[in-house]
Parts: structure tokens; C-alpha cells; sequence
């Protein structure tokens, strides 16, 4: 399916730009404004979330595209899902890219037959109208990664290596959109900047989804051990200077990414918007 949504060559991954909190929505729509200015294509709300969340960054901007990164398929019905959709659609039509995915057997309790789970899904959104070329999956495998090419605008896997993205591409051909995630560590001190990533890497070594893809990357059972080796560390997250890591981010679009979603990682709660940083990853890749 042929990329339709504009997203540009970088984006900003933040689960801190989605918040129930009315007294917060200032706050992030300011944030939401300045990375429009700051030239990025696309913001990717972090963690489960929903339409709901992208409407006040949409209403806050003029043009960036504004994405679900992801939205479980598990928490919310498709056909509330087509509703949201339709009602944003109309009020900002062309803004919002709806970012699906089937979560974690650890974190739902109702996770069965994901990837048939998704099949359903889709197909209820089709009889919605909701175009499947303004919705793309959170694809690792090769089956979910098929799936995402044949039946919406393409993948946004999330914790990935160049590698994965080279079979990723690979599997989808040509046309459809690849945006995978990348974490970012503004630190050049090699013990400062893995400390910091396996503090955040922990939790998703407990989850079977992103170790058997790890796994299939030529990665081992040891690598997992105590937070993550140096190895898998240096694989998932860009650290060091500004060259460095600029560097590593292109290794994404060499490997056949259309758009790279930068997440800044820096150990401070995520209600913590790291707009400074921000800021300096604007002027490395803009």
C-alpha cells in the first residue's frame, strides 16, 4: 500500500505529550507548536494510547502529522475506534495516523490469537470506513509485518536495530511506510549513558515479544542478563556526541526506514518534557 501520509524523516516518540490531565493541555500544546517549528514531521504519542489524546496536539498545530504510537487493539472497540477517528477527521481531515497494536501477553489479560485478534480488528474498521491507508501497526515479525503491508500504510516497530529494519523493509516491499522507533541518550560517557538505558531497557526484557525478536537478530539469552549486555545496549540506543549519534539514526534510513520516531531518554519521569533536547535533536537531523 503506497505511503499517503506525509510524515517526514523524523519524528518525536513521547509518551509525555498524552495526559489526562485538563491542566496539563497548555503545556502540551506549547510543546506540540514548538516541534512543528523545530521542523519534525510527526509526533508519536508514546505508551497505550488513544484518538482522544492526539485531538488537543492536532487543534494546538497546523500540519505535523500527529500518530498513535500505539493504540492496544485490546482497550478500545474498533468501532469507538471509527467514530473518534471520523470525528477528527472531519474537524482536521489528513492530520491524525492511527498506530495499532496488539500489546503483551504481561500486560493484557485478554491477549489470545493476536494476530487473528488484528485480522478482526481491521476488518471492523474497514466496515467503518476508516481508510487503511491512515493507519499503520506495530509490526516486529514477518506475519504482523505482511499484515501491516497489505492492509494499512505500513509499520511503526518500536525497539528495533537497522537490522530489523533491513528485513523489515524487505518483507514490505517498495511502497508502504517504515517508521521505526529509535532511543536517544544525550550522554557521551559510556558507564552514564548504558547505565541510564538498561534503568529503562528492564522492563522490556520481561517481555516475550521484543526478546524473541532480539533473538532473531543474532542476539543470546546472555545479553538479557542484568539490564541488557553492552552489546544489545549499543544496538537499541544512540548515545553519545551530536556526530555519533546522528550517525546511528541514518543507520535506520540506510537500512530502508522512511521516517525515524526519536525518543529522548534521559531517566526523568515522562511527564518531564526534555524539550531542550528536543531542540538539539532538531538541529542534528533538520
Amino acid at each position: 500500500m503506497a505511503k499517503e501520509n506525509s510524515v517526514g524523516r523524523y519524528g518525536i516518540w513521547s509518551s509525555g505529550l498524552r495526559t489526562e490531565d485538563p491542566t496539563r493541555r497548555g503545556e502540551l500544546a506549547d510543546a506540540a507548536a514548538e516541534l512543528e517549528d523545530l521542523g519534525f514531521g510527526a509526533i508519536w504519542l508514546g505508551g497505550s494510547t488513544t484518538v482522544d489524546h492526539a485531538v488537543p496536539l492536532v487543534e494546538a498545530t497546523a500540519h505535523i502529522t500527529v500518530a498513535t504510537g500505539i493504540q492496544s487493539i485490546w482497550q478500545h472497540e474498533a468501532a469507538d475506534t471509527a467514530v473518534r477517528f471520523a470525528d477528527l477527521e472531519a474537524a482536521h481531515p489528513g492530520r491524525f495516523l492511527l498506530g495499532l497494536g496488539v500489546s503483551h501477553a504481561k500486560l493484557t489479560e485478554q491477549y489470545r490469537r493476536p494476530y487473528a485478534a488484528m485480522v478482526d480488528y481491521l476488518d471492523a474498521l474497514d466496515a467503518a470506513g476508516v481508510p487503511a491507508d491512515r493507519r499503520v501497526l506495530a509490526a516486529l515479525g514477518p506475519r504482523m509485518l505482511r499484515l501491516s503491508r497489505d492492509r494499512s500504510a505500513g509499520s511503526h516497530p518500536y525497539l528495533v536495530t537497522p537490522e530489523h529494519t533491513a528485513e523489515a523493509r524487505e518483507t514490505l516491499g517498495e511502497g508502504p511506510l517504515l517508521a521505526p522507533e529509535l532511543k536517544v541518550i544525550l550522554e557521551t560517557d559510556p558507564d552514564h549513558a548504558r547505565t541510564t538505558a538498561r534503568a529503562h531497557l528492564t522492563f522490556y526484557l520481561g517481555l516475550p515479544n521484543y526478546t524473541n525478536t532480539f533473538l532473531r537478530l543474532g542476539f543470546t539469552d546472555s545479553d538479557f542478563a542484568d539490564g541488557g549486555s553492552d552489546r544489545l545496549i549499543d544496538a537499541m540506543y544512540a548515545w553519545g556526541d551530536d556526530d555519533r549519534i546522528r550517525s546511528r539514526v541514518e543507520e535506520f534510513h540506510a537500512a530502508g526506514a522512511d521516517h525515524v520516531a526519536l525518543q529522548i531518554i534521559d531517566g526523568r519521569p515522562n511527564d518531564v518534557l526534555p524539550r531542550k533536547a528536543w531542540r538539539r535533536v532538531a538541529e542534528m537531523v533538520n
